[in-house]
């Protein structure tokens, strides 16, 4: 079938479901607070992907996404590292409640996936929507002894009652010390300074708690995300996917807890993104530099360019974006949209079967996207492969990256941008230079180039150029 690198097991493995025919993915979903950046959107290209390439291999795949809207623990003494929910906070400052500000955010969240053509899931279940399993699910662990409650109206987990706790991260409970995800406080009713909130008990007067046998409260983080995915997909889930930063403490904590409740291993195989980096910094507030989408499209760029920018590189690559990186990612979108309308209109070839074999084979070994882009690149400049062959294998790869990259066939198009007076000649001069890794003469050429108003930009199919409306 496919491989993957599986977190847990250290190396990449074969991907057989567990069920045959059917794939079962769970990915963790947003907390809608706020708009999702760019860096965000890359988390839930995963999943997308391994669903596409399971559906290509006629495995019918089933993916669950939770919507966390209620009682986000960032750790196990407060809501969040400032002492407060974040979803209160941003309705406090907007005026509105916090479930408008959850659908708020979660529609744009959704205007996004739909723009970077990130398919809907099967099963997207709010947390706000989900609290009697989640009450149920604690039960059941406080009554087999993984769990207990507190006289403060909160429920931990026992992180000792599992042996092998730590099996994603490489974390060993004697090794993490007291405080070390809440600035060395530790909850005085914890049994041990590792157990985790599957409920906290909340003052009086708060928004969204719900009431249960051991007092008013709201639930954790982890909670949400087992007893959603045991209830969705059953005890048996094949691949579980999320952003490197949850491996600790978020996907630990929730393995733990959902195999308690199961009696078994539920989740076969984990599977993690890393981050993206924008102009080689972490997008953050505090730093200045978090891009939305809207931001992408504001510039003139299809969103797609950043879905294809996202696949020049491995998913579990660290990533660093640049505008220069969307801009040669638009054009290289937009290019192979016109060339795939143009051999379109030639008679149709079977797929070729040197070029194919090379994609699929990258996408399959690990979803190394990279090699498969550089092979439809050498495709489109084969001289050799007939167009209505460049057209079927792109058009089947298209099936997988999902660029829309048919989407201009039968469609009117306008005319090719006229160059000025000399700027052909200066194109094809600064193309040699580069070519003979002259970079003074190719900057001095793309200054005479832009004083015409002509911008060029390199990719990694050569130099592309627009021209400034005069």
């Amino acid at each position: 079938m496919f491989r993957l690198y599986d977190t847990r097991l250290r190396s990449v493995v074969d991907i057989s479901p567990a069920r045959s025919g059917q794939l079962r993915i769970y990915a963790c979903g947003p907390t809608v607070y706020r708009f999702a950046h760019v860096g965000n959107l890359r988390t839930f290209l995963l999943p997308d992907l391994i669903r596409r390439n399971a559906e290509r291999h006629g495995l019918a795949a089933i993916l669950c996404q939770n919507i966390t809207d209620v009682g986000h623990l960032a750790d196990d003494n407060a809501v969040d590292a400032d002492g407060e929910d974040k979803i209160l906070a941003q309705a406090r400052a907007e005026g509105k409640s916090p479930l408008e500000i959850a659908r708020f955010y979660e529609d744009a969240f959704r205007a996004d996936c739909a723009a970077l053509n990130i398919a809907p899931p099967d099963y997207a279940p709010h947390a706000s929507e989900s609290i009697d399993l989640m009450i149920a699910m604690i039960a059941r662990l406080i009554e087999t002894g993984h769990a207990y409650a507190t006289p403060g109206g909160s429920v931990y987990f026992d992180a000792r009652s599992v042996p092998d706790y730590g099996a994603i991260s490489g974390n060993r409970l004697e090794d993490l010390r007291p405080g070390y995800r809440s600035a060395g406080n530790v909850d005085e009713s914890k049994r041990f300074h590792a157990d985790w909130a599957l409920w906290k008990g909340a003052p009086a007067g708060r928004e969204l708690t719900w009431e249960t046998p051991w007092g008013t409260g709201f639930p954790g983080w982890h909670t949400e995300c087992s007893a959603m995915s045991l209830q969705c997909l059953g005890d048996v889930i094949d691949i579980h996917t999320g952003g490197i930063d949850l491996r600790f403490p978020h996907h630990e904590d929730e393995r733990a807890q959902s195999n308690s409740v199961a009696g078994q291993d539920v989740v076969r195989h984990w599977v993690h993104g890393e981050h993206v980096l924008f102009d080689g910094r972490k997008m953050a507030k505090s730093t200045g530099n978090v891009v939305l989408l809207s931001d992408v499209t504001a510039r003139g760029l299809d969103p797609l360019a950043v879905r294809l920018a996202f696949l020049e590189h491995r998913y579990r690559q660290q990533m660093n974006l640049t505008w220069d990186t969307l801009t040669a990612a638009d054009g290289t979108v937009r290019r192979w949209r016109e060339q795939v309308a143009d051999w379109a209109d030639h008679p149709s070839r079977p797929v070729s079967k040197e070029y194919w074999a090379r994609i699929t084979g990258a996408i399959d070994e690990d979803l190394d996207t990279p090699a498969a882009l550089r092979a439809l690149r050498e495709l489109a400049r084969d001289p050799d492969v007939p167009a209505g062959a460049k057209f079927e294998t792109f058009v089947a790869a298209d099936r997988v990256l999902a660029l829309d990259l048919p989407s201009l066939i039968g469609r009117p198009r306008p005319p090719a941008p006229v160059l000025p007076d000399g700027a052909q000649a200066r194109l094809t001069e600064r193309a040699a230079a580069r070519e003979r890794k002259d970079f003074a003469a190719a900057d001095r050429l793309r200054g005479e180039l832009a004083e015409l108003g002509v911008a060029v930009t390199d990719t990694a199919d050569g130099q592309t150029w627009t021209v400034a409306a005069r």
